[in-house]
């Protein structure tokens, strides 16, 4: 196997807190996991990877090159890696040549970027023929908090998208084909309509001791939810692969 297996990838959450933070870091893991083909690639671009080191840890033999606007970054363990390379630079203007990697990593990236039809065309620019962008996004569902019942503990949808730095909401699946323009091979979706609950609450704001008392309380049917999750199923977030098929049918006509 090239991609690592799945308990192994998932052992390597990088968030601490198994009942909060890390339990919905676990669903994104498993979702990109599902979608993610067990292929060799040599070299992958990392984009915003930052310091969780996502891409290293599902293809541990690959080449991986994570570029970050946060120059803070290069310092982060999981760019201490001698697989990995860190590279400050900016996702509408990546700095390498035509055609330089394999496959291509952008999670929890382009709700982030004002222009992201700049970025895709960068990532498509330097992905060879045949080769594969993974993505991740917020979807439709996506809102904060995901019930009224949970506003008077919750922070606003607003706050929070300006807290994280979202620029956008999310994405339908057919936003990003319209998007990215290419063959969408799969998709799987995360934090579903059961496992939000626990999402919200531990963003709320509780104490850290009051979130993770009810996460444990609610972890039950939390866990549950997870392991009946569909890939297809309702979710408030999305991961999804999609091929650079025209690129390959373009070089072969050329040929």
């Amino acid at each position: 196997m090239y991609k690592a297996p799945l308990n192994h990838f998932l052992s390597k959450n990088p968030f601490s807190r198994p009942l909060t933070q890390g339990f919905f870091y676990r669903e994104k893991m498993r979702a990109i996991h599902r979608i993610a083909p067990d292929q060799n690639f040599r070299k992958i671009l990392e984009v915003g990877g930052g310091q969780s080191g996502l891409t290293a840890l599902l293809y541990p033999q690959a080449k991986v090159t994570n570029l970050d606007l946060n120059s803070e970054y290069s310092q982060a363990p999981c760019n201490q890696q001698e697989q990995v390379s860190f590279v400050c630079g900016d996702a509408t203007a990546l700095p390498f040549n035509d055609d330089s990697f394999d496959a291509i990593t952008m999670f929890d990236v382009l709700e982030h970027i004002p222009q992201h039809e700049k970025a895709v065309s960068e990532a498509l620019r330097v992905l060879r023929p045949s080769g594969f962008l993974l993505v991740s996004t917020p979807n439709e569902n996506w809102r904060f908090p995901y019930y009224e019942f949970m506003k008077p503990i919750c922070p606003s949808d607003t706050d929070v998208m300006a807290e994280w730095g979202h620029v956008r909401r999310g994405y339908t699946l057919d936003e990003l084909k319209n998007l990215i323009g290419l063959y969408c091979q799969s998709y799987a979706t995360f934090i579903n309509p059961v496992t939000v609950i626990c999402h919200d609450i531990a963003f709320s704001h509780l104490s850290l001791l009051k979130r993770e008392f009810l996460c444990a309380l609610l972890s039950p049917i939390t866990w549950l939810s997870y392991i009946q999750h569909k890939p297809e199923a309702k979710g408030t977030e999305t991961a999804s692969i999609w091929q650079n098929r025209a690129k390959l049918l373009l070089k072969n006509s050329n040929l």
